[in-house]
């Protein structure tokens, strides 16, 4: 009897645990997930040609551009007024590949005017301290360069001042390219610095020194712009 009380109670247990089982697997189950990637019957065909609309009326030229270039390529500018080009999207596409061309031409006349600026650093390191006729030499040598070095320096600056301005929405904060804008204003400055002394040197040859510190701040600062794009 008590055999038959434990086999009755053992079959009980092991329906109780089938049934649980079942019980369990039966609430685990989610309920469909709704395709949120399929059109809501709400969204209307206006609203679909309203966001057409407005994508399509993305400005093509950036708000802030140097005064150069606004002058030229800006809505009012001289390729708009005189050039004949309105501005539509298929001529700003035209205009980026142009500035990538100005920008390529741009790099290459900055190494060379880099190596002008060595050039014209070792001709003043030895002209600093010469005399008599090595003096009239070496000086004929540095005004030479330092006239080869203005044309290839200007010619470098308005290949960026002058270039289409860039695509809208580039990236914020500080960059390589906006680094080498920042070092572009003291190797300017220091430039035009240069030059003046340059010719006051000739009347009081005291600003030789401060010559001297003008031409290596422009060189450290045109070599680093140039540095910092290429690495």
């Amino acid at each position: 009897m008590s055999m038959i009380c434990f086999r009755i109670t053992l079959l009980t247990l092991c329906l109780g645990f089938l049934t649980l089982v079942a019980w369990a697997q039966d609430t685990t189950r989610t309920a469909p997930v709704a395709d949120t990637t399929r059109p809501q019957p709400t969204e209307s065909a206006d609203a679909l040609l309203s966001g057409l609309t407005d994508s399509t009326a993305a400005p093509l030229l950036p708000d802030h551009m140097l005064f150069t270039q606004r002058a030229v390529w800006g809505k009012k500018g001289l390729v708009r007024l005189f050039g004949g080009h309105e501005l539509t999207l298929e001529r700003r596409e035209k205009e980026l590949k142009i500035r990538r061309s100005m920008l390529k031409l741009h790099q290459v006349m900055g190494f060379v005017t880099l190596a002008g600026f060595v050039a014209q650093g070792i001709l003043g390191a030895k002209l600093y301290n010469a005399t008599g006729e090595d003096y009239t030499r070496l000086r004929e040598w540095h005004e030479g360069t330092a006239t080869a070095i203005n044309i290839a320096y200007g010619t470098t600056a308005l290949l960026s001042l002058t270039a289409p301005p860039p695509a809208v929405g580039q990236r914020r904060g500080l960059s390589t390219i906006k680094l080498h804008k920042y070092l572009a204003i003291v190797h300017m400055a220091g430039m035009i610095a240069t030059n003046i002394l340059a010719r006051k040197i000739q009347e009081d040859y005291t600003l030789k020194p401060y010559h001297r510190a003008a031409a290596y701040t422009t060189f450290g600062a045109f070599a680093t712009a140039i540095i910092v794009l290429k690495f």
